[in-house]
């Protein structure tokens, strides 16, 4: 993962950052529809970090959902002290969705306990009509206790990921007859001590560079 942009260069750092807000993974789109403009990342050579730093932090959404027990989940209220990974996806993906939880929760099982024990990953459906509380909980189980999964009203969930620089469309229907969903591939960060998200980390981050972050995220290490 690269790592590299100081502040001088907000500029080219705002570019990176439109380019982010682009990559999606399970289908791809050009354009953002609303002018919803995303966070600015900036990479800085002198962050401990693998993933990419987000400048300036911003906090989390005021994501107010539906867990996997269908009840009502406030994202600020159940992660607080927590760091916290935020993905959007939804289950039938073919690729990025269960490959990028599937090495977030290889990297949780490197770490010691508490680290692992204060670290929450939460998954925010982008195909809520067939990702049911039901159905997305028994997709996660495999992953480990860490991992919750939400689902919702869809426009509720777009308006939250494009504030994190996340694109979200309405599924889909292929030529196949298959349902796809375009969604960005990142996964945010959040920090336990101060809830705002610090690092984003794009598709094909491995399982290496998450093992290396976490223990540091635990820290609130800036």
């Amino acid at each position: 993962m690269p790592r590299a942009l100081t502040r001088p260069r907000l500029a080219t750092a705002v570019t990176v950052s439109a380019a982010l807000l682009f990559l999606a993974g399970c289908g791809t789109t050009d354009k953002a529809g609303d002018g919803t403009k995303p966070a600015a990342v900036s990479k800085n050579d002198a962050s401990p970090y693998k993933g990419t730093v987000v400048d300036p932090a911003f906090p989390k959404p005021d994501l107010r959902l539906t867990d996997t027990t269908g009840k009502p989940y406030d994202l600020r209220e159940q992660t607080a002290g927590k760091t916290t990974l935020v993905f959007f996806g939804y289950t039938n993906c073919p690729d990025v969705c269960p490959t990028t939880m599937g090495d977030i929760a290889a990297a949780l099982a490197k770490q010691p306990a508490d680290v692992r024990d204060n670290t929450r990953v939460v998954f925010v459906t982008t195909d809520p009509e067939r990702d049911t509380p039901e159905s997305l909980g028994a997709w996660l189980k495999a992953f480990g206790p860490n991992f919750t999964g939400l689902s919702g009203d869809l426009e509720q969930v777009k308006k939250a990921a494009r504030g994190l620089g996340v694109l979200v469309e309405d599924p889909k229907m292929k030529h196949d007859g298959t349902m796809m969903s375009s969604h960005g591939a990142q996964v945010v960060a959040f920090t336990p001590a101060d809830g705002k998200a610090q690092l984003v980390y794009t598709a094909g981050t491995t399982v290496d560079d998450y093992a290396h972050d976490l223990p540091l995220l635990a820290k609130n290490a800036m």
